[in-house]
């Protein structure tokens, strides 16, 4: 079913990844999808990989929707702005905004520790990994809230606040938390969304595969078997945007196996890939994430309770604790 049929979104970060999976499950959907990156043909990014925006949108196209490719570097203001302008010449409206950019972007120094870090590499990823999403926001939210009705989504890794490989990714949960309180009045939800272990182009190629034969991979990486196309988190996230009670989960940070055990999808090959579940059974042999994780808990229970006082007293979720405590 294209429950979105007659929608209009935008994927920033559409060439490759995660962007490009969700811009298909939108299509899939029946959105009409503008696909914006800076690769074209002819003319690729400094990624220097081959996958370009026109492939994103026949993509789109191709699985039922109705692709459109725009380059646009979402660092440069006059270009965000024009797209956006276009957008709401064209068609009007716009229901779905998908925040996909330098999603994984070999260019940048993600893990370099600060001691070692070039500043120069540093603005750089500000620019690429941070302002970029900013840009972006600024100029889709005032077409969404005429309507009053839209759904921003950043893409981001890991679904707890520390739970990724680079602590840039951060950011984009508190920005999505943040941003969920400024636009609730124009009832635009705004939700932080996760992808698993994912077989993005660039992972195919390290390991040697192709999306035929992926499973060969599992040879070197057994972890491998529990990985998911692109495709699922496009659409889980095209589920989520069809959800007449998206609303009720802004500010939230999720992930594509959550989205996918609520509204019962499957990836391209009739799987439900689950690496939340999977991370639970293996979480024991990677000690060190396991304590990285101990620590997020801890500090995240001092701020709650902070949190608790300066509210005026205790939430409610630990008022039917201590009742629990009491009933022992």
């Amino acid at each position: 079913m294209q429950k979105l049929k007659g929608r209009v979104a935008v994927v920033a970060g559409a060439t490759r990844g995660a962007g490009r999976g969700i811009a298909r499950g939108l299509g899939e959907a029946g959105a009409t999808v503008y696909c914006t990156g800076r690769s074209t043909r002819g003319k690729p990014s400094p990624y220097r990989r081959p996958e370009t925006i026109e492939e994103t949108a026949e993509l789109v196209t191709a699985a039922g929707g109705t692709g459109v490719p725009v380059r646009v570097d979402h660092t440069v203001e006059a270009e965000v702005r024009k797209l956006f302008a276009r957008v709401g010449k064209e068609a009007g409206r716009l229901d779905v905004l998908v925040n996909s950019v330098a999603g994984e972007d070999p260019t940048l120094a993600w893990q370099e520790p600060l001691v070692k870090f070039d500043m120069d590499q540093g603005l750089a990823m500000i620019r690429q990994a941070v302002f970029s999403h900013l840009l972006t926001v600024k100029h889709a939210a005032p077409l969404m809230g005429r309507r009053r009705k839209g759904l921003i989504v950043e893409v981001t890794e890991g679904d707890t606040l520390m739970g990724s490989s680079s602590g840039w990714k951060i950011f984009l949960k508190v920005f999505a938390f943040l941003l969920a309180d400024e636009l609730r009045k124009q009832r635009v939800a705004v939700v932080a969304v996760a992808p698993g272990y994912l077989r993005s182009e660039s992972m195919l190629d390290g390991y040697g595969v192709t999306e035929a034969n992926w499973r060969k991979a599992g040879k070197k990486d057994p972890n491998f078997l529990e990985s998911e196309s692109p495709l699922f988190i496009g659409r889980a996230v095209a589920a989520l945007a069809a959800d007449p009670k998206a609303m009720e989960r802004s500010g939230d940070v999720t992930s594509s196996w959550e989205l996918a055990r609520q509204y019962d999808v499957v990836d391209a090959d009739g799987r439900r890939p689950d690496w939340g579940a999977h991370w639970e059974k293996i979480a024991s042999s990677y000690p060190s994430f396991q304590e990285g994780f101990r620590r997020e808990m801890r500090w995240l229970d001092q701020l709650a309770r902070r949190a608790e006082r300066s509210a005026g007293g205790v939430s409610p979720r630990r008022a039917k604790a201590k009742a629990s405590a009491k009933d022992v």
